[in-house]
């Protein structure tokens, strides 16, 4: 009985002692390092006034910036964001988060008007995981044919193929069936995606890492395959990926 009762004690201590070292552990935890060698981030006017030279040091390979979301709102950290992070020698790229409320020409001016072409700038991106309703507006019904259009229409104006931000749960539930042959950037924190196996480039691993020259959490993302690779990526080279 007294063995019984030390074994439970023992392990609720053991148990105790991981629910507290946990929360201090996980903002370090990055395993996805160890099978990718390039680690880059995504930021927005979130993260604060970013040290983009500090950034840089940490060995950082690329970042995405937020840009813009739906058919008016531009990030406030955008321009200084997108000007820093080139200053700093760090190869970036633009996003927009895509809503259910505007059509997709509406949001394509948006961030036509908003990030200028730059021919050494990463493909943008095309975040997908607002699932609506929309309060003050009607909710687009055909997504998908929304999503490919402004994809399509970003092609035209920048002479680059968006990719795809999105989640196991949006994919799911709007995506199933569709943009079979787009570049995916999958969420998926901590293990690899098991969505859009053959498709992803780029993975979402952490959402609350650490790194010099942010305050506070920030998003951390791998690219999937080598250095040669990515460079290859960013001059805007065709990937093929294994199934």
């Amino acid at each position: 009985m007294r063995r019984s009762l030390l074994a439970i004690l023992g392990t609720g201590l053991v148990a105790a002692l991981a629910a507290a070292t946990a929360p201090l552990l996980y903002p370090h935890f990055e395993p996805a390092s160890w099978w990718y060698p390039v680690t880059g981030v995504d930021v927005s006017n979130h993260q604060g006034e970013i040290d983009w030279q500090a950034l840089a040091s940490s060995g950082i390979g690329f970042a995405y910036i937020k840009a813009t979301e739906g058919e008016t709102f531009r990030d406030k950290s955008f321009a200084r964001n997108w000007s820093e992070a080139d200053r700093a020698g760090v190869p970036r790229g633009a996003y927009h988060f895509f809503t259910l409320c505007r059509s997709a020409a509406e949001q394509a001016k948006n961030f036509i008007d908003t990030v200028p072409k730059d021919p050494k700038a990463l493909p943008p991106v095309v975040d997908a995981e607002h699932m609506g309703p929309c309060t003050w507006s009607a909710t687009i019904e055909d997504h998908a044919a929304e999503l490919t259009d402004f994809i399509d229409m970003l092609e035209r104006h920048y002479g680059r193929r968006p990719l795809v931000y999105t989640t196991a749960e949006y994919d799911g539930a709007m995506l199933s069936g569709v943009l079979e042959k787009e570049r995916f950037w999958a969420r998926s924190l901590v293990v690899p995606p098991l969505f859009r196996r053959s498709q992803w480039v780029i993975w979402q691993y952490h959402n609350r890492g650490r790194r010099p020259g942010v305050s506070g959490d920030i998003d951390l993302n791998v690219f999937r395959g080598t250095r040669e690779e990515f460079d290859s990526f960013a001059s805007g080279a065709d990937l093929r990926r294994a199934d």
